[in-house]
């Protein structure tokens, strides 16, 4: 018993004196701001050598000020000679107020070529942030970009009116026909 007491103080207190040494820091440089320039922005952070081991978990805010939905599409890339250098992305998500996720992305590539996208409809009035995640895969500097571009999301009323000139046409067409004849 006294054993087995002892052995398992000398396992905790190495796993204690292990955890530091394991340890990974968050770094990036968050949250950024996106400067929306007609509904659309640049975005991406850069990385000094010598983090491999290191997470990041970068946030680009930008706000939905219209009372009309507005549709979100996004893509995030990075670069490097070979997979085991540089970075790895390992998400990309949308979020909204009090930090609720809207919705994840979708990776298309990994490797010496990370690329995700995402996409989401009809959005409201209010804040949001895109968080892209990640880890520092050697002591290489490295970087990772993307691009936002949000689109407005017609009123119903535009789609009426759409399909009334449809209409429309339609009978003119069908008038232009029946005098030829």
């Amino acid at each position: 018993m006294k054993r087995s007491l002892i052995a398992a103080m000398v396992l905790a207190g190495a796993g204690l004196g292990a955890s530091p040494a394991m340890a990974q820091d968050v770094i990036g440089d968050s949250p950024q701001a996106l400067n929306l320039v007609d509904l659309t922005a640049y975005f991406g952070d850069a990385f000094a050598a010598d983090n491999e081991g290191n997470t990041f978990a970068d946030r680009f805010t930008f706000s939905i000020d219209s009372t009309i939905g507005h549709n979100l599409d996004a893509v995030v890339a990075s670069i490097s000679r070979s997979g085991d250098v540089g970075l790895d992305i390992t998400g990309l998500a949308l979020y909204g107020a009090d930090d609720a996720l809207i919705t994840d992305g979708e990776e298309l590539e990994s490797g010496a070529f990370d690329l995700w996208t995402i996409a989401s409809d009809n959005l409201a009035a209010g804040d949001y942030y895109l968080q892209v995640s990640g880890e520092l895969v050697s002591d290489a500097s490295a970087s990772f970009g993307g691009a936002v571009a949000l689109a407005p999301v017609p009123e119903p009323e535009t789609y009426g009116l759409m399909l009334g000139g449809l209409g429309v046409l339609g009978f003119l067409a069908h008038r232009r026909r029946t005098r030829q004849d």
